[in-house]
Parts: C-alpha cells; sequence; structure tokens
C-alpha cells in the first residue's frame, strides 16, 4: 500500500515539475493567453482554458499508456525488464537527474505548429482548444522529455500500477495549466508577476529533484550492481 502511495504521489510531482519547466511553461502561458486574445467572453475563455489543459493530459496519459503496454506486452522484453530493471534504474536515475541539473545537455526534436494552424485550431472552438493542448503537449523539451521518458515510464515499469501512473501524471501536468486559464479568464492582470515567481520556483524544485535522483540512482547502483549493502 505504502509503495502505491509513493508512486502515485511521484507521478503526480513530476507532472507537476514537467508543466511548469521553462518551456512547456512558456508555451502553456502564451497559449492561454492566445485563447483570451481569441475568445471575448471570460466563461468561454475559461472553458477553452480547461479544454486546453484536458488535451495536454490526455496525450501524456495516452502516450505513457501506449508506451508503457507496448512494452510490457513483448514477452522478451517483459523478462528482461523484470531481471535488469532494478539494476538499469540506478544509471537512468543518475542520467536524468543530471539533465535536470544542467550539467548534461540534450537535445530533443519537437514539434512545429504555424501560426496559421493554431488559428485553425482556435476558431475550432473547445475542440480546437483541446487539440491545441493535445499536440503541444507532445512538443518535448530537454526537461520535459527527461522527466517522462527517464522518469516517469521507467517508474511506471516498476510500480504495481504500472500503466495507471501517466494518467496521474497527466493531472499533475494539467494542475498549473489550469490554474493560469481561471486566472486570465477571471481578468488577472500581474501573470507576468506570477510567471517569473513560479519560474524561480521551478529552478528549485527542480535541482532539489536532480540532486533526489543522483542520490537515489548511487544507491540502487550500490544495492543492486556493487553491492555493497
Amino acid at each position: 500500500m505504502e509503495s502505491i502511495f509513493i508512486g502515485l504521489i511521484s507521478a503526480l510531482w513530476l507532472g507537476i515539475l514537467t508543466s511548469i519547466s521553462p518551456c512547456p511553461l512558456a508555451t502553456n502561458v502564451a497559449a492561454i493567453s492566445f485563447l483570451a486574445k481569441k475568445i471575448t467572453h471570460p466563461f468561454l475563455v475559461l472553458i477553452s482554458g480547461i479544454a486546453y489543459t484536458v488535451g495536454r493530459m490526455v496525450s501524456y496519459a495516452v502516450l505513457g499508456f501506449v508506451l508503457i503496454n507496448s512494452i510490457l506486452g513483448i514477452p522478451e522484453v517483459a523478462q528482461f525488464l523484470q531481471k535488469y530493471m532494478t539494476k538499469a534504474l540506478g544509471p537512468v536515475l543518475i542520467i536524468t537527474g543530471l539533465i535536470l541539473l544542467g550539467i548534461i545537455k540534450i537535445n530533443f526534436p519537437g514539434l512545429s505548429f504555424s501560426q496559421k494552424h493554431q488559428n485553425k485550431l482556435v476558431e475550432a472552438g473547445v475542440p480546437g482548444a483541446f487539440l491545441l493542448g493535445a499536440i503541444f503537449a507532445l512538443a518535448f523539451c530537454p526537461v520535459s522529455a527527461a522527466l517522462f521518458f527517464g522518469s516517469l515510464i521507467p517508474l511506471a515499469l516498476q510500480s504495481k500500477l504500472g500503466a495507471a501512473l501517466p494518467f496521474v501524471y497527466g493531472i499533475g501536468t494539467g494542475l498549473p495549466v489550469l490554474a493560469f486559464a481561471v486566472a486570465i479568464a477571471a481578468g488577472v492582470t500581474s501573470l507576468s508577476h506570477w510567471f517569473h515567481k513560479l519560474t524561480r520556483l521551478e529552478y528549485y524544485m527542480r535541482i532539489v529533484t536532480g540532486l533526489t535522483f543522483v542520490l537515489v540512482g548511487i544507491y540502487y547502483i550500490s544495492v543492486y550492481i556493487l553491492k555493497l549493502f
């Protein structure tokens, strides 16, 4: 029961950290601000913001669900992971932690989406906002890619909850975005102030998470590879 609770909290934390990382955060705020400029009624802005948020959540959840079930659906791969996952998790966590700390730099190709197509989706109303969020979720940055592929997927592969964790992760990614959608719909004018505060908070959260990953990775290597304990 305790391991299940830890898995749920970890997935939620990784989702929140993903959402407030600089690249996804800037994309989310820009997208919701763009929706607000194109839609005049505050209630419709809020509904469109929620649809955009749900689109991001669903995209992350479905991608994670498909990846995990595809990996575990191959018997040879499932047996390999069952045998070596604990040994591989240490190096994976260390590499992910070093990426979060900015020590390892990676270039991760993302999706490009023209202004013309964005306008078309916004003009489509709530369904268009949903699709806009779903597409933007796939535009991974180095930090969001490290958190999703390097942390969430290994965690889900090892957890009893398995493919359910990406859905929890998706909820985590949606919470900060939903807060900005509500703020914009309510007419809050000091979003830039909160944006900078959240960016600074994300820096410290990412450093703490990165250091934790490195330390846990060292522990896993010590126990399962070097067998020091």
